[in-house]
């Protein structure tokens, strides 16, 4: 079978796949319904162009760490966007998602867990990255969500003599519980109810079951320390409001 006639199913599948998506939402009346066949048609063609250039360059550390920085501004101002989009917000989001990113590499390469070469570190910096990404706008629009939704008790803590982190801090604290959740469950169920794709991609690429397990659970480890460290910075720094946040969109 040529390449051609192998794309076919392909494009049939997720031809069908975005056409239940979006009857269902539409069905429902849902905000936004094409939104998500959008995103498939965006993440196609993304994919398709950097499957094109990662074919050339994945040995050359260079280009990787080139790539690894266009993947981290692109994640930070998805997410700055997703809690209300300024400079401002694009740094700190930018911030707490490096801190993260940084720590949870560190430990993975610095104690020899993971070899670092431009491949490993492609595939681990992109996984980690896109996680940190989801954690960071999650926490965000969490605190702000609890906050204009508790916006009376917050007020009422500043009048008894609180002081602006203090009038928050619960609401903080749930905000960074809740953005983990999605990651936890996810680590807690691997194996049971998942087989997480950089498993089951690095039993494809060869490695042995044993291999790939320990590949698999030091990648799901990055991914909960890169998001509790980018979570906590970020919501350390928006929990002591002055004014009442705007709902994020």
């Amino acid at each position: 079978m040529n390449d051609a006639a192998a794309f076919l199913p392909t494009l049939l599948c997720i031809g069908l796949l975005m056409a239940v998506t979006v009857a269902l939402l539409a069905a429902f009346r849902i905000p936004h319904r094409a939104a998500p066949a959008l995103a498939i048609l965006r993440g196609a063609v993304q994919l398709a162009g950097i499957s094109l250039i990662l074919g050339q360059v994945i040995t050359n550390p260079v280009w990787v760490g080139a790539a690894l920085l266009v993947m981290f501004f692109v994640a930070a101002a998805t997410a700055a966007r997703r809690l209300g989009w300024t400079w401002g917000r694009l740094g700190l989001v930018s911030g707490a998602m490096a801190a993260g990113i940084l720590v949870a590499l560190t430990i993975d390469f610095g104690t020899g867990a993971i070899a670092f070469t431009p491949r490993y570190a492609l595939a681990l910096g992109g996984i980690v990255i896109g996680n940190a990404m989801t954690i960071a706008t999650l926490a965000g629009r969490q605190f702000s969500e609890a906050v204009n939704a508790r916006w009376e008790e917050v007020e009422a803590w500043l009048a008894l003599g609180a002081t602006r982190r203090q009038s928050t801090l619960e609401l903080a604290r749930g905000a960074v519980y809740a953005a983990l959740i999605p990651s936890t469950d996810q680590t807690k169920t691997t194996g049971l109810v998942t087989l997480p794709g950089a498993f089951v991609g690095a039993i494809f690429g060869g490695l042995s079951p044993l291999e790939a397990g320990r590949f698999q659970i030091v990648v799901l480890a990055s991914i909960m320390a890169a998001g509790s460290v980018t979570a906590v910075v970020l919501i350390r720094v928006l929990a002591p409001v002055k004014v009442r946040p705007a709902r994020p969109r």
